[in-house]
């Protein structure tokens, strides 16, 4: 994947879990990388203690304050843009629901307004969820065009962002010759090392075992399509990839999840994880009155991302977890000064075994 090397790449949410890890592979790839964010959201920050600061342009903006936006873009003048500034949690959006739609539905507005006025040629990988789909909890993987819902706050934020993306597409983007190229990722839960975003259950595991605690567990049958945090950034960098090639999938939208077979049990994930840490102690909370309404099971079909973007997922559930307890345990256990270098080789270890798996993705051309 060497097509970034040398590209300005303008990244909103950089801070957050998955942004950090994505400014990593993007500096690994020789990019040069400016970040836009309001915040750092949680102490720690995998952005922190990877010190990131120190190798991206690192700018703190409210993606809702549209003139500030507006300048970063202008002056950064990017090749590619990754929009994935979001409230990002769904129990905090039943806390802070004008917020969650603020941020996340007209926050995006302000990202494609302040693309919108860009003369050269740009590409935009636009962020939202798979919590977009109207979640009837059927036992098969939703598809790109299946309905799009949502009975939480959060779901129904992300929902609007692609009204609005949609709108934008096809008012001032929709003919061949236009500079601006668009095309929208979906992905659910992710795991990974760097992750402290409150109420989650991976980070609430690893920090309360760390300490030899025990850790409440709020929903523990819950199944998700649990994957790495790399998974879903390789297909946000095959799908930028792809569309600077291709006009005709801009517009499109792709979902980035597992394989059909890796959807899992929260328990189930707890015992994997147990098995790379010792003495763990979990309490089922699930009988408590004050859980909001969380969707117990949720699959994606990726047959549209492997037809058109040759991309399909690496890891199997164990992979994935090994690795993500891996990263805790070199931060917790061997107190690293600087994450960096482990989160490369991460990277590096992933883009091996997409490599000999013989996955098109990870190839360079």
């Amino acid at each position: 994947m060497n097509f970034l090397k040398n590209k300005t790449v303008l990244v909103t949410g950089h801070t957050g879990f998955k942004g950090s890890w994505l400014c990593a592979w993007l500096v690994s790839m020789g990019a040069r990388v400016i970040g836009l964010s309001i915040d750092i959201p949680s102490i720690p920050s995998n952005f922190q203690v990877s010190k990131l600061q120190d190798l991206i342009e690192d700018y703190r903006i409210d993606i809702c304050d549209f003139e500030k936006v507006s300048m970063v873009v202008e002056e950064a003048q990017p090749d590619f843009v990754f929009h994935l500034a979001a409230q990002a949690l769904v129990l905090t959006s039943y806390l802070s629901p004008l917020k969650t739609i603020q941020t996340n539905a007209l926050g995006t507005a302000s990202i494609l307004e302040a693309v919108r006025k860009l003369t050269k040629r740009v590409n935009i990988i636009m962020i939202t969820s798979d919590k977009v789909y109207d979640n009837v909890e059927w036992t098969w993987g939703y598809r790109e065009n299946d309905k799009l819902g949502g009975k939480d706050p959060y779901s129904a934020s992300k929902g609007m962002a692609e009204l609005a993306i949609n709108t934008y597409v096809h008012s001032f983007f929709n003919k061949k010759d236009s500079n601006v190229r668009i095309a929208i990722g979906r992905a659910g839960n992710v795991i990974g090392g760097g992750d402290w975003a409150a109420n989650r259950i991976v980070p609430d595991c690893m920090e309360a075992w760390s300490r030899e605690a025990e850790v409440d567990i709020r929903n523990p049958f819950a199944t998700r399509p649990w994957q790495h945090v790399l998974e879903p950034l390789s297909g946000y960098i095959s799908l930028a990839k792809n569309l600077e090639k291709n006009f005709n999938i801009s517009g499109e939208a792709y979902n980035f999840g597992p394989l059909a077979n890796q959807n899992h049990s929260v328990s189930k994930l707890i015992d994997e994880m147990g098995k790379y840490w010792e003495n763990i102690r979990w309490n089922n909370t699930s009988g408590h009155k004050e859980n909001v309404h969380e969707a117990g099971l949720l699959k994606l079909n990726c047959d549209k991302a492997l037809h058109d973007l040759n991309w399909m997922p690496t890891l199997h559930f164990e992979e994935t977890v090994k690795m993500t307890v891996e990263w805790y345990k070199e931060y917790y256990l061997n107190q690293k000064s600087s994450m960096y270098d482990f989160t490369i080789k991460q990277i590096k270890d992933y883009q091996s075994i997409a490599n000999s798996r013989n996955i098109s993705w990870a190839k360079d051309d």
